[in-house]
C-alpha cells in the first residue's frame, strides 16, 4: 500500500500496477544501479544509471558496454571481485563499484557509486597537511637556531639582531594561526556580512595606503556608493593587491578596476607578472596551494591570503576567479552582489 500511494503522490498520470517495492526502491536509489542478466546484459537501469551513463531504457537490454560507453566497468566485472574501484574513461569520473546478486536466478546487481568529490577533497586534505607542517616547520626551525645562537652568549649587536629575527618568526606563526582561524570561521558560517554605505574609491585609496607598496598602482573606479560588507571587502582587495605586488616585476605597475555590472560590484586587479596556467586556476584559491613552489619559497605570506579572498567573498555572495590578462599578466577578479540597488555609477562600466 505505502508503494501504491507513493508512485501516485510521485506521479498522479501514472497508471495503476501492482505493487514491485524492490523496483520501486532500485528506482529512486541515491546511487547508480544496473541490474544484468547472466550473460552480463543490461536488462534495467535505475534513475541514477541512466543519467550517469546516458542510457536510453527502451533499448534495453544491451551490453554493458554498449549501454555505458565505458569498456573499464566491464574489465571490473570480469575480474569476479565484488567491489572494486576505477576510472571512467569516457566521463572521467572516479567510481566504486559492487556487485550483488540480482532479484532472479543467474542475474546481478552492479552498483556505481560516483567518488570523484570524496578522492578531490582526500587529496586536497592530505596537500593541506603536508603544506601546513611546511609552513609552520619554517618558522618553528628558524626559532629553534635564534635560541641556539642566544645560547652562546652573543655580543650584545648580536644579541639583538637574533631576538629581531625571532619576533619576525612569531609573528609570522602568529599570522597563519590567525588566519587559519579566520577561515574556520568563514566555513563554518560563523561570520555574517555587514551591510556598510561607503564609497568604493576612499576604500581602494585606503587599502593602498596601508599596502605602502613600492610601485605604481593605476586606479579606475568607474562605482561612487555601494553598500556591501565594507570591512570584508576590504581585506579581501587588500589580499589580492599584496598577491600581484609579490609576482609582478620590479617596477611593472599594478592596475586595479572597480565597477558596477548587472547589480554587482566588481573588482580586478591584474599583474604584469609571468601569468598562471590554466589548469591551475581552480586551485589557486586552495590553502597553501603554490602554483611554482620554488619560485615562491621565499616570499612574505601565509600561504592563505587566496583561500581568505574566496572565503570572504563567498560571505557576501559573491564568487572569486582567475583568468589570463590579454598581453600577458594575471587578472584577479571578485564580484560582489550589491545589497543596495542604488549603487551610483560616475561611468558606464565597459561591456
Amino acid at each position: 500500500m505505502i508503494w501504491r500511494r507513493w508512485r501516485q503522490l510521485r506521479d498522479p498520470t501514472e497508471p495503476q500496477r501492482e505493487d514491485r517495492p524492490f523496483e520501486d526502491l532500485i528506482e529512486e536509489a541515491p546511487v547508480a544501479a544496473l541490474l544484468l542478466d547472466r550473460d552480463s546484459l543490461v536488462v534495467a537501469a535505475n534513475r541514477e544509471a541512466r543519467d550517469l551513463f546516458s542510457i536510453d531504457a527502451e533499448r534495453l537490454p544491451l551490453g554493458l558496454v554498449e549501454a555505458t560507453r565505458e569498456a573499464n566497468l566491464h574489465a571490473a566485472l570480469r575480474t569476479g571481485q565484488p567491489e572494486t574501484e576505477l576510472r571512467l574513461g569516457h566521463r572521467r569520473r572516479q567510481v566504486r563499484t559492487r556487485v550483488v546478486p540480482g532479484p532472479q536466478p543467474g542475474q546481478s546487481l552492479l552498483f556505481v557509486t560516483d567518488v570523484t568529490e570524496l578522492r578531490r577533497l582526500e587529496r586536497v586534505r592530505q596537500e593541506f597537511v603536508a603544506n601546513l607542517g611546511h609552513e609552520l616547520l619554517t618558522p618553528i626551525t628558524s626559532l629553534r637556531l635564534a635560541i641556539e645562537s642566544l645560547q652562546g652568549d652573543p655580543p650584545p649587536s648580536v644579541r639583538q639582531e637574533v631576538l629581531s629575527r625571532a619576533l619576525r618568526e612569531v609573528d609570522n606563526l602568529a599570522r597563519v594561526i590567525g588566519n587559519l582561524r579566520q577561515l574556520a570561521e568563514l566555513e563554518t558560517g560563523a561570520v555574517a556580512a555587514r551591510r556598510d554605505r561607503f564609497e568604493v574609491h576612499g576604500l581602494v585609496s585606503e587599502v593602498l595606503q596601508r599596502l605602502d607598496l613600492s610601485r605604481p598602482v593605476e586606479v579606475e573606479v568607474k562605482v561612487d556608493e555601494v553598500t556591501a560588507d565594507r570591512s570584508k571587502l576590504g581585506q579581501a582587495l587588500a589580499n589580492l593587491i599584496d598577491n600581484a605586488d609579490k609576482f609582478s616585476p620590479p617596477g611593472s605597475p599594478i592596475e586595479v578596476h572597480a565597477a558596477e555590472q548587472a547589480g554587482s560590484l566588481v573588482i580586478r586587479i591584474r599583474d604584469h607578472g609571468p601569468g598562471i596556467a590554466p589548469e591551475h586556476w581552480d586551485r589557486v584559491f586552495e590553502r597553501f596551494y603554490k602554483v611554482d613552489p620554488a619560485h615562491s619559497r621565499g616570499l612574505p605570506g601565509s600561504g592563505l591570503g587566496l583561500a581568505l579572498v574566496r572565503h570572504l567573498v563567498a560571505v557576501m555572495g559573491g564568487q572569486a576567479w582567475t583568468e589570463a590578462a590579454a598581453g600577458g599578466g594575471q587578472v584577479f577578479g571578485i564580484s560582489v552582489p550589491l545589497t543596495d540597488s542604488t549603487a551610483v555609477n560616475t561611468q558606464s562600466p565597459d561591456p
